[in-house]
């Protein structure tokens, strides 16, 4: 039998009229040197950011502003074409030091909780795994959160987001720092179709670069350098070609 989510009330000031419907869920983490400061940050008025929720090390959830509400957690950013990324998503703070503390890992019992919740956001508001995202995806050149130690594989395991498994450990690179041509292209238009707010025009340019970066964050965590190797695309490919085949909006 499953249990309803036990939830801390600590109301934010800091929210406003929603004006999209729920359609992405953004996990973030704290990048604060605790639970307790990041709550009073999300909390004061002066700051001027918040979250819908606050997950602590221990598993304990926090509710700041309710789901009907505009929280301000995304900042500048973009995914599928919308940039207003604060009315159609749902904001999850996840208490972590993150690159500014070292980047501990995230305990057991925190991951638990958050998978709870989300399923539980997800069920209620029809978000897709696709649909979960990080802070880094949706703003590959400011964040870096939830991190490389955030287990990704775990959650899509328990249903939340989306992991392709990929069989080949080939890391050669397969275009040069000065490609310009329609194979670049074809990889900016796939992460385009996956969500990420890139251009195709053929240039291995500097945000192209941040992107791939996010991605490889995101999909393949043990090396990161914004560098388009065998393996980076045939992680691309794989999840271009399932959301094709099975995503719907």
């Amino acid at each position: 039998m499953t249990h309803p989510l036990k939830l801390t009330s600590s109301p934010s000031p800091n929210h406003d009229a929603r004006t999209l419907p729920i359609s992405l869920l953004v996990l973030h983490y704290t990048g604060m040197e605790s639970g307790k400061a990041a709550l009073a940050h999300m909390c004061g008025p002066a700051a001027k950011v918040s979250a819908h929720y606050m997950v602590e090390e221990d598993g304990q959830i926090f509710k700041l502003v309710d789901e009907s509400r505009r929280a301000w957690h995304a900042g500048v950013s973009s995914w599928g074409g919308e940039t207003d990324i604060n009315s159609a998503s749902i904001g999850i703070e996840i208490v972590n030091g993150g690159h500014d503390y070292g980047l501990p890992h995230y305990p057991e019992a925190q991951i638990k909780s958050v998978i709870r919740l989300c399923r539980d956001i997800m069920g209620r508001n029809d978000i897709s795994g696709f649909d979960v995202l990080a802070h880094s995806d949706i703003a590959p050149g400011r964040k870096q959160d939830p991190g490389e130690k955030f287990p990704w594989a775990k959650l899509a395991d328990a249903g939340v987001g989306i992991w392709p498994e990929v069989k080949t450990k080939d890391q050669r690179l397969l275009f040069g720092e000065n490609e310009n041509d329609k194979n670049i292209a074809l990889l900016q238009a796939a992460l385009s179709f996956i969500g990420y707010d890139v251009l195709a025009n053929g240039k291995m340019d500097a945000h192209t670069k941040c992107v791939i970066r996010a991605f490889q964050r995101r999909y393949r965590s043990e090396k990161i350098d914004g560098s388009l190797d065998v393996q980076t695309m045939e992680i691309l490919t794989l999840l271009a070609h399932y959301k094709k085949k099975t995503y719907k909006k």
